[in-house]
């Protein structure tokens, strides 16, 4: 397989590495274990280059770093254990294919070697960023040509596109290749933590790490960057470009480990394109999740709608339905139905199914080539019941449909950011164009959600 076949999150405390932890290093144990095993999948994987992501490289607030030098050396002498140490390959090719795909998307880099390196002061060697994974990595026997990068200080949405162009880069080479992100999350999560406490540092933890897990890329994109600042972190830009390389495949992300013994939060996760890696496979699919699936295949491709299929169990139901598509982990399209409008639950998914990929207004229709990167889910709605007010809500367990006359607005439950029934009311009456002023109607309902285990 050509392309990205490996994507992992490594943090890089030098204390994990035990020449430079001692008995300390105990105290990471699991941080260790999960770069193991992740350091295995790399392995496994079959890569032929590395390309890394540092925070701790040379950084310009307006263009990428990347060493330019032949070979790539550095060691963990600084930390005490000058005989952890690497050289390396640089992979020039690479190098120069990701400076063209950046410059043509219209984004900077800074090739850094030799003179160049010498007239901004910095030095063009490994790092700790990058040496403490490189560490696990050798221990799973991996050693391969690498390419290292430092990302910039520019906005979200701009590194993410560099992930893009630097995922068409590697695309081009034409050979098996292998991402490590690598960065710590919040260095204040405990009293003791060495950037000082602040409980901005857990909330930022918690939430990216359930966010990754999900994946939701909108929502890691879209983090409030006050949050960022105040967790005092050092990961979320490398994550950033990461997901970006990932824009458009398939992944079934894995968060591996998590602890935070020194104050710092050690994350550990796979995020490795499934598409590739051959782990998609048909029969972990709920019956609702293959028929939306093969009808919005179908339909894209030759434009038919296909027919209910024989025996299935959903032709003797009917309730309302909303079918949700994502495409690297981001929304691609959601249509649904409050109350069914077909003639049983299998019309109801594979009209929905289609209207999602090709008829939510907000969105292009997915295209053909887009359908091998699409990830659905099914949400099976329940009657809904009337309720008096409020206090009759849950926005975890219940989804809310507020009504004023014919206008209706819908909320499905469990959604980020709506973590209170006003949140859920407000944003639902915003939906239905209904004035804060008006009387209306409120009703609840529970799902049933689908989607590939």
């Amino acid at each position: 397989m050509k392309g990205i076949v490996s994507a992992g999150f490594f943090p890089h405390p030098p204390i994990v590495v035990p020449e430079v932890g001692g008995r300390e290093a105990g105290k990471v144990a699991a941080t260790a274990a999960a770069m193991d095993e992740l350091s295995k999948r790399l392995k496994e994987s079959g890569a032929k280059l590395m390309a890394v992501i540092s925070p701790h490289g040379p950084a310009f607030r307006d263009a990428i770093a990347i060493l330019g030098t032949e070979t790539l050396s550095g060691s963990l002498a600084r930390f005490g254990a000058p005989q952890v140490n690497f050289r390396l390959e640089n992979d020039l090719e690479a190098v120069r294919a990701i400076v063209s795909t950046a410059k043509a998307a219209g984004l900077e880099t800074l090739v850094l070697g030799g003179k160049n390196a010498k007239k901004y002061g910095v030095r063009p060697e490994l790092d700790h960023g990058a040496l403490v994974p490189l560490y696990f990595l050798a221990r799973a026997g991996v050693s391969l040509p690498l390419v290292h990068l430092t990302f910039s200080f520019w906005p979200p949405e701009r590194l993410y596109a560099f992930g893009i162009a630097l995922a068409r880069a590697l695309d081009l080479l034409g050979k098996p290749v292998a991402m490590v992100a690598s960065g710590d999350l919040s260095h204040r999560v405990t009293h003791d933590a060495p950037g000082g406490y602040s409980s901005a540092g857990k909330e930022f933890d918690d939430l990216l790490v359930r966010l990754v897990g999900e994946p939701d890329v909108d929502a890691i994109l879209n983090l409030d960057p006050e949050l960022v600042e105040e967790a005092g972190e050092c990961g979320y830009r490398s994550l950033l470009i990461l997901l970006g390389a990932l824009d458009g495949r398939r992944i079934r992300p894995e968060v591996l480990s998590y602890e935070a013994p020194f104050g710092v939060g050690y994350l550990v996760a796979d995020l490795s394109p499934i598409d590739v890696t051959g782990n998609r496979q048909e029969e972990e699919e709920s019956e609702h999740v293959k028929l939306a699936r093969q009808a919005l295949e179908e339909f894209v491709r030759t434009g038919r709608v296909i027919g209910v299929p024989a025996g299935t169990s959903l032709a003797g139901k009917k309730a309302g339905v909303f079918v949700s598509l994502k495409s690297g982990g981001r929304l691609r399209g959601c249509i649904g139905t409050i109350e069914p409008v077909q003639e049983n639950l299998a019309e109801e998914i594979i009209e929905n199914a289609i209207s999602a990929g090709c008829y939510d207004p907000r969105f292009r229709p997915v295209t053909a080539e887009e359908l091998p990167e699409l990830v659905y889910s099914v949400d099976v709605l329940s009657e809904p019941e009337e309720v008096s007010g409020p206090e009759e809500l849950d926005p975890a367990r219940y989804g809310v449909i507020v009504q004023s006359g014919q206008r209706r607005g819908l909320l499905l439950p469990a959604l980020e950011g709506v973590n209170t029934a006003a949140d859920q009311l407000a944003i639902a009456l915003q939906k239905a164009g209904i004035g804060p002023g008006e009387n209306y109607r409120i009703f609840r309902f529970t799902v049933e959600r689908y989607h590939r285990n």
